[in-house]
């Protein structure tokens, strides 16, 4: 029973790291470092390094140059995802055997494994599809969806002060259409990312030398489409593109917006002041590395920090949802 809590609370930094690794391995384009899934090249420990080792693979793998670099990156992602999972379970069982004395139901701790237990899958369509954007999309969503719920069980164990009933009545559906807000434009930020449009736009606040430049909704948005190409086969336009990546900056100017004013009314009080003010300068980071990622051409370090910063984002937010739903 004692090792519970430090155990959900691992859980939590792990949870981030895979979301951030996640990312650059996806910015370091090795998401298909391997060709094959759970293994690389048929290798469950490893990558095919040495000559016998590499021949023998690309026998195997027709078509699939080995190149040991990317599949190192793709492998350690998935070591430290499979490890995550191996936690998650741990404590799913923890909560279902202990469950009279840690006080609360385990269906919090059973949703988080099943859910990881998708997100296994969509690992592998990730691969088997090649990078099939909607599955590499539901991929980052399943591992923020995780965080969120990770976290929650840790706030559990935390137990921070509850707000005020007359605050809580008030901002409770404000605080939840906050959480769906930040929602969707982390979907509208994995949709960019899968499509690789993050420089369609090359300049900042325009696109591309227009306010409104020629956009195609209906090629952007496919959700059955295969990567780089629209639903009929033909490659993706950049009007396809410019649409992704116009949607994303609208979608953050809204999410500033109304997390913004979310933030500086819940500030007013004290049992949230923190949070909100967290959020204040969460939102002011993470617009700075959005614009500086456009503007510097996309460095890898501000991009793996741009996926870090939504995910933070979305711990401060879920952090306001708890205090406010907690009874006082």
């Amino acid at each position: 029973m004692s090792c519970y809590r430090p155990l959900v609370f691992c859980a939590v930094i792990l949870t981030f790291l895979v979301i951030v690794v996640g990312a650059y391995v996806r910015l370091e384009d090795a998401g298909l470092g391997c060709p094959d899934w759970p293994g690389c090249y048929g290798q469950l420990i490893g990558v095919p390094n040495e000559a016998r080792e590499v021949a023998r693979a690309e026998r195997a793998y027709p078509g699939k140059a080995v190149d040991a670099g990317r599949a190192r990156k793709e492998m350690f992602h998935r070591y430290l995802a499979g490890t995550l999972g191996l936690l998650i379970a741990a404590i799913a069982t923890m909560a279902w055997r202990w469950r009279s004395r840690i006080g609360r139901p385990p269906w919090l701790a059973t949703a988080m494994a099943a859910l990881v237990a998708f997100q296994a899958t969509l690992g592998m369509w990730t691969v088997t599809m090649l990078l099939k954007p909607a599955i590499v999309t539901l991929h980052l969503l399943g591992g923020m969806s995780t965080f969120a719920l990770v976290l929650w069980l840790a706030l559990r164990e935390i137990n921070p002060r509850a707000a005020p009933a007359e605050a809580t009545r008030r901002m409770r559906p404000w605080v939840a259409a906050g959480l769906a807000v930040l929602a969707v434009q982390i979907t509208l930020g994995g949709w960019v990312s899968a499509n690789y449009a993050a420089l369609a736009c090359l300049d900042f606040p325009i696109c591309n030398g227009n306010w409104l430049p020629n956009m195609d909704f209906g090629n952007a948005f496919h959700v059955t489409r295969e990567l780089g190409v629209t639903a009929t086969g033909a490659p993706l336009s950049q009007e396809a593109l410019n649409a992704i990546q116009w949607s994303h900056r609208a979608g953050a100017l809204a999410t500033f917006a109304y997390l913004g004013t979310l933030a500086l009314w819940a500030a007013r009080t004290r049992a949230l002041r923190a949070a909100a003010l967290v959020l204040l300068a969460l939102l002011a980071i993470q617009a700075g590395l959005g614009i500086a990622n456009v503007l510097m051409r996309l460095p890898l370090a501000l991009a793996a920090a741009h996926s870090a910063g939504a995910a933070l984002l979305l711990a401060s937010v879920v952090m306001l949802n708890f205090i406010v739903f907690k009874r006082p």
